[in-house]
Protein backbone atom coordinates (compact mmCIF):
# COMPACT_ATOMS: atom_id res chain seq x y z
CA UNK A 1 0.00 0.00 0.00
CA UNK A 2 1.31 3.33 -0.54
CA UNK A 3 0.75 6.64 0.97
CA UNK A 4 -1.63 9.08 0.52
CA UNK A 5 -0.81 11.48 -2.63
CA UNK A 6 -2.61 14.57 -4.15
CA UNK A 7 -5.37 13.72 -6.82
CA UNK A 8 -4.41 14.09 -10.24
CA UNK A 9 -7.11 14.59 -13.10
CA UNK A 10 -7.09 11.56 -14.43
CA UNK A 11 -8.05 9.78 -10.99
CA UNK A 12 -11.04 11.19 -11.18
CA UNK A 13 -13.13 8.59 -13.31
CA UNK A 14 -11.85 5.92 -10.19
CA UNK A 15 -12.83 9.02 -7.68
CA UNK A 16 -16.08 9.07 -9.15
CA UNK A 17 -16.29 5.47 -8.92
CA UNK A 18 -16.10 5.41 -5.07
CA UNK A 19 -18.41 8.76 -4.62
CA UNK A 20 -20.98 6.49 -6.18
CA UNK A 21 -20.19 3.21 -3.88
CA UNK A 22 -20.62 5.72 -0.92
CA UNK A 23 -23.62 6.80 -2.65
CA UNK A 24 -24.80 3.14 -2.24
CA UNK A 25 -23.61 2.62 1.23
CA UNK A 26 -25.39 5.88 2.18
CA UNK A 27 -28.93 4.30 0.81
CA UNK A 28 -28.85 7.12 -1.59
CA UNK A 29 -27.87 5.24 -4.98
CA UNK A 30 -29.60 7.87 -7.49
CA UNK A 31 -28.41 10.79 -5.38
CA UNK A 32 -25.02 11.61 -7.48
CA UNK A 33 -25.62 14.02 -9.86
CA UNK A 34 -21.80 15.23 -10.59
CA UNK A 35 -19.86 13.86 -13.33
CA UNK A 36 -16.06 13.28 -14.40
CA UNK A 37 -16.29 16.38 -16.11
CA UNK A 38 -17.63 17.83 -13.06
CA UNK A 39 -14.91 16.96 -11.04
CA UNK A 40 -11.93 17.46 -13.38
CA UNK A 41 -13.01 21.26 -13.88
CA UNK A 42 -14.32 21.68 -10.53
CA UNK A 43 -10.64 20.27 -8.84
CA UNK A 44 -8.52 21.43 -11.47
CA UNK A 45 -9.82 24.11 -13.17
CA UNK A 46 -8.08 27.96 -12.61
CA UNK A 47 -9.44 28.13 -9.36
CA UNK A 48 -9.61 24.80 -8.27
CA UNK A 49 -13.61 24.57 -5.78
CA UNK A 50 -11.43 21.34 -3.49
CA UNK A 51 -8.18 19.47 -2.97
CA UNK A 52 -8.60 15.61 -3.20
CA UNK A 53 -6.02 12.69 -1.66
CA UNK A 54 -6.31 9.62 -2.97
CA UNK A 55 -4.79 6.11 -1.58
CA UNK A 56 -3.59 3.28 -3.88
CA UNK A 57 -3.94 -0.55 -3.11
CA UNK A 58 -1.67 -2.64 -5.79
CA UNK A 59 -1.95 0.73 -8.29
CA UNK A 60 -5.77 0.75 -7.92
CA UNK A 61 -6.99 3.73 -5.69
CA UNK A 62 -9.36 2.57 -3.14
CA UNK A 63 -9.47 5.62 -0.95
CA UNK A 64 -10.20 9.33 -1.05
CA UNK A 65 -10.69 12.49 1.23
CA UNK A 66 -12.16 15.43 -0.40
CA UNK A 67 -11.22 18.61 1.15
CA UNK A 68 -12.35 22.74 0.69
CA UNK A 69 -12.39 25.41 2.86
CA UNK A 70 -14.72 27.06 5.10
CA UNK A 71 -14.96 30.19 7.03
CA UNK A 72 -16.63 30.30 10.49
CA UNK A 73 -17.56 33.54 12.27
CA UNK A 74 -16.66 31.67 15.04
CA UNK A 75 -13.09 30.31 14.28
CA UNK A 76 -11.83 31.94 11.61
CA UNK A 77 -10.53 29.78 8.25
CA UNK A 78 -11.21 25.81 8.34
CA UNK A 79 -11.55 22.71 6.08
CA UNK A 80 -14.72 20.63 5.27
CA UNK A 81 -13.67 17.10 4.99
CA UNK A 82 -16.94 16.32 2.33
CA UNK A 83 -16.06 12.92 2.08
CA UNK A 84 -13.49 10.65 3.55
CA UNK A 85 -14.06 7.34 1.43
CA UNK A 86 -12.61 3.47 1.52
CA UNK A 87 -14.17 1.09 -0.72
CA UNK A 88 -15.82 -1.63 0.91
CA UNK A 89 -13.16 -4.31 0.12
CA UNK A 90 -10.29 -2.45 1.27
CA UNK A 91 -11.84 -1.57 5.00
CA UNK A 92 -10.15 -2.53 8.18
CA UNK A 93 -6.69 -1.84 6.58
CA UNK A 94 -5.95 1.39 7.59
CA UNK A 95 -6.21 3.09 4.81
CA UNK A 96 -9.02 5.46 6.20
CA UNK A 97 -6.32 6.49 9.09
CA UNK A 98 -3.99 6.81 6.90
CA UNK A 99 -6.51 9.42 4.76
CA UNK A 100 -7.42 11.00 7.78
CA UNK A 101 -3.79 11.69 9.07
CA UNK A 102 -2.99 12.96 5.54
CA UNK A 103 -6.18 15.57 6.24
CA UNK A 104 -4.98 16.65 9.73
CA UNK A 105 -1.33 17.24 8.54
CA UNK A 106 -2.47 19.20 5.71
CA UNK A 107 -5.28 21.26 8.03
CA UNK A 108 -2.45 21.85 10.23
CA UNK A 109 0.16 23.23 6.97
CA UNK A 110 -2.22 25.63 6.01
CA UNK A 111 -3.28 27.05 9.29
CA UNK A 112 -6.80 26.50 10.07
CA UNK A 113 -8.28 26.64 12.82
CA UNK A 114 -10.66 23.54 12.67
CA UNK A 115 -11.20 20.59 11.02
CA UNK A 116 -14.89 19.42 10.22
CA UNK A 117 -17.00 17.19 8.47
CA UNK A 118 -20.72 15.18 8.93
CA UNK A 119 -21.42 11.42 9.79
CA UNK A 120 -24.78 9.64 9.50
CA UNK A 121 -26.57 8.64 12.53
CA UNK A 122 -26.53 4.92 12.32
CA UNK A 123 -22.73 5.07 11.07
CA UNK A 124 -21.63 3.37 14.04
CA UNK A 125 -18.30 2.20 12.36
CA UNK A 126 -17.60 5.83 11.63
CA UNK A 127 -18.32 7.35 14.59
CA UNK A 128 -16.76 5.25 16.65
CA UNK A 129 -13.43 5.34 14.37
CA UNK A 130 -13.68 9.06 14.43
CA UNK A 131 -14.61 9.63 18.25
CA UNK A 132 -10.78 7.06 18.29
CA UNK A 133 -9.15 9.33 16.62
CA UNK A 134 -10.40 12.56 19.20
CA UNK A 135 -12.86 14.20 16.94
CA UNK A 136 -15.91 15.47 18.78
CA UNK A 137 -19.20 14.04 17.67
CA UNK A 138 -21.73 16.71 17.98
CA UNK A 139 -25.03 15.16 17.90
CA UNK A 140 -27.21 17.65 18.89
CA UNK A 141 -26.47 19.73 15.59
CA UNK A 142 -28.92 18.83 12.53
CA UNK A 143 -27.82 19.30 9.09
CA UNK A 144 -29.54 21.90 7.06
CA UNK A 145 -30.02 22.39 3.08
CA UNK A 146 -31.56 23.34 0.51
CA UNK A 147 -31.35 21.56 -2.83
CA UNK A 148 -31.94 22.82 -6.42
CA UNK A 149 -35.82 22.06 -6.09
CA UNK A 150 -35.73 23.79 -2.84
CA UNK A 151 -34.12 26.57 -3.72
CA UNK A 152 -36.16 27.58 -6.61
CA UNK A 153 -39.30 27.49 -4.68
CA UNK A 154 -38.00 29.35 -1.81
CA UNK A 155 -37.10 32.26 -4.03
CA UNK A 156 -40.95 31.27 -5.89
CA UNK A 157 -42.07 32.34 -2.52
CA UNK A 158 -40.11 35.47 -2.28
CA UNK A 159 -42.80 37.44 -4.48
Amino acid sequence: MSQPRLAIKQDMPRVLELIQELAIFEKEADAVEISISDLEKDGFGTHPKFTCFVLEVDSIIEGIALVYPRYSTWKGEVLHLEDLIVSESCRGKGLGTQLLDTVVTYAKQIGVKRVSWEVLDWNENAIKFYQSKGANVMRDWNVVQLDEKGIENYLSNLN
